[in-house]
């Protein structure tokens, strides 16, 4: 058995109608008997409506504020995701970057991911989920939210397929 990890972008995933398309398409995957990571970015927009919002509070606003609460577009998703997934009759768990572990450097809107700790994801799979991760995110030593940059949900995507590449994972983008 392999695991797949599918990266859905924000046009993939902009309104429920497309995460439904995207989860039908993380079952199929499911279905041929391979465990499913999935790594979503924000919905089509979102991530440029929330940095309009910091920018209205604070014309450069400090990186650390920022990036807890660029991050939540990808939280939103991705807890969308596996709520249509469960739906669906299927076994599914949202993961933000700190529930991964995505350990970054401190370089807030700029992080580089220095570690993943899978344990819990690995054995979620093993049991039968379907894990959803909250793409372009970490956290750093401190507990603090980072974000790693425009298209950093493909970075966080072709990490965790690196990370579990012990287990024969394949990165697919959509």
């Amino acid at each position: 058995m392999s695991i797949i990890v599918q990266k859905f972008g924000g046009t993939s995933v902009a309104n429920p109608e497309r995460i439904q398309a995207a989860a039908n398409i993380a079952i199929k995957t499911f279905n041929q008997g391979h465990q499913v990571v999935i790594v979503v970015s924000a919905m089509s927009g979102e991530t440029n409506k929330l940095i309009k919002l910091c920018e209205e509070m604070m014309p450069s606003p400090e990186l650390r504020e920022y990036d807890s609460i660029v991050s939540t577009g990808e939280q939103v998703t991705s807890g969308l995701m596996a709520l249509s997934l469960t739906n669906l009759g299927f076994k599914a768990k949202s993961y933000s970057g700190h529930q991964v572990k995505i350990e970054t450097d401190g370089a807030h809107s700029k992080a580089r991911i220095l570690n993943i700790e899978d344990t819990n994801l690995k054995k979620d799979l093993k049991n039968g989920f379907i894990a959803v991760v909250a793409g372009f995110q970490g956290v750093d030593k401190e507990g603090n939210i980072t974000t790693l940059g425009r298209g950093g949900s493909d970075t966080t995507a072709v990490a965790l397929a690196q990370l579990l590449k012990l287990k024969n994972a394949r990165y697919i983008r959509m």
